[in-house]
């Protein structure tokens, strides 16, 4: 199995430390960091999901660097606020018609829609191969119709539907995550067992890993890939930060 992944990426921190008392000019909590996790993110989080699960995977993303630096309090796994920086400088994507398509089972587009890639960029990606997948934080239109299965998350589903709702590719294709609730394909709901989520931060990237691995083992059978990816998912929630599943 060989699977490419394409699309932004970020450095995703964690600053585990302690809130104990309010700042004296200010109603703010005072912070004192403790110890940090860092691990990649994004897209770059789909691509560790994969190696995890022992596929060869190869990585096309922006060259600067995103960084999401979260600051948690260690005692109730609360967030007191996330630092992002590095958006700005992202590229678009170039000499996309030079990628060597055909020599993958699958192509996983990872957009997060930092300017990495445009809508033109993902259409024309997904000419150029038979399976393709893609997960996006853009609104949908018809320049997706080409893409075998999309991936989004509740929120993004109800941002988006209005602009699809009457357009029949689109509900063949629509994979929606629900969090705690599974996810929903078609007229299914697919339920998760109930666990204590402890950070869901890039559970999304461990699905879509999990689901287009799952669809290649199991030869197109989407029902078995989603039953599979939602089990990842329900692993690395349980995880404090962002994690990667290994294979089970």
């Amino acid at each position: 199995m060989k699977i490419l992944v394409i699309g932004d990426s970020c450095k995703d921190v964690f600053v585990y430390g302690t809130c104990e008392r309010l700042c004296p000019d200010a109603p703010v909590p005072v912070f004192i960091p403790a110890h940090k996790k860092e691990n990649r993110g994004m897209a770059g989080n789909v691509y560790q999901n994969l190696l995890s699960l022992k596929v060869e995977v190869d990585l096309i993303t922006n060259d600067s660097e995103i960084t999401k630096t979260r600051y948690i309090d260690e005692k109730t796994n609360h967030m007191v606020i996330r630092v992002d920086s590095g958006e700005e400088k992202i590229k678009q994507i170039e000499h996309m018609e030079s990628f060597p398509y055909a020599d993958y089972d699958a192509i996983v587009i990872s957009d997060y829609d930092k300017g990495f890639l445009l809508e033109d960029d993902i259409e024309y990606i997904s000419q150029q191969h038979q399976t393709v997948f893609l997960d996006t934080k853009k609104l949908l239109g018809d320049w997706a119709v080409h893409i075998n299965f999309i991936k989004i998350n509740e929120t993004e589903y109800n941002k988006t539907q209005h602009l699809t709702k009457n357009k029949d590719w689109y509900r063949k294709k629509l994979i929606v995550t629900q969090g705690s609730k599974g996810c929903a394909y078609g007229d299914n709901v697919f339920p998760v067992n109930k666990v204590e989520i402890k950070d869901s931060a890039g559970a999304g990237d461990t699905f879509l890993a999990a689901l287009v691995y799952q669809y290649i083992l199991l030869e197109g059978d989407i029902i078995g890939a989603i039953t599979f990816a939602n089990a990842c998912a329900t692993l690395v929630v349980q995880q404090r930060g962002v994690n990667t599943i290994d294979v089970f």
